[in-house]
């Protein structure tokens, strides 16, 4: 890795620990080159690249994290969370993905890992999410799913 300072084309890992919840691994680096010395910190995670999302119609593209975050900013947009939460959110629909195990996912199946997460982390980005997910047509289609958060936030209290 190039020095974020001086761009020395080495640099040592002087420490390693998990970051986190676990599921990346932060380490502290310093430039080889005698008169840098500079320390920075990087962190490594598991990186989805092998996989390919299926397209309702049928087309197929490959998994771009920026797409998904893309999409999360719009539903998120003026809502209070932190970039660590944020980061945790992406951590979490990541590793949903890679339990699925295979080369490819639907569209489909994506929107829902995501829904599942989003409900949870913010509800009016959940809505959000789900209009455009679910093209809602009308407000009928919009107030049924107003009503099924509202009955699974009673069953809770």
């Amino acid at each position: 890795m190039h020095c974020p300072v001086c761009r020395f084309k080495s640099t040592r890992v002087v420490d390693s620990r998990l970051a986190g919840d676990g599921a990346g691994v932060r380490r502290r680096r310093e430039c080889e080159k005698a008169v840098c010395g500079y320390r920075f910190s990087t962190v490594e995670e598991v990186d989805l690249v092998n996989v390919t999302v299926v397209k309702r119609d049928a087309k197929r593209e490959p998994y771009l994290r920026s797409k998904m975050v893309d999409g999360l900013n719009k539903a998120l947009e003026k809502r209070p969370f932190t970039d660590a939460q944020f980061h945790a959110l992406v951590q979490k629909i990541e590793r949903d993905i890679q339990k699925e195990r295979t080369g490819e996912i639907t569209s489909l199946k994506l929107g829902d890992i995501v829904m599942k997460h989003l409900r949870s982390f913010d509800k009016v980005a959940y809505i959000r999410f789900a209009s455009v997910y679910h093209s809602f047509e009308d407000l009928k289609k919009f107030e049924e799913e107003l009503q099924k958060l509202v009955r699974k936030r009673r069953k809770r209290v």
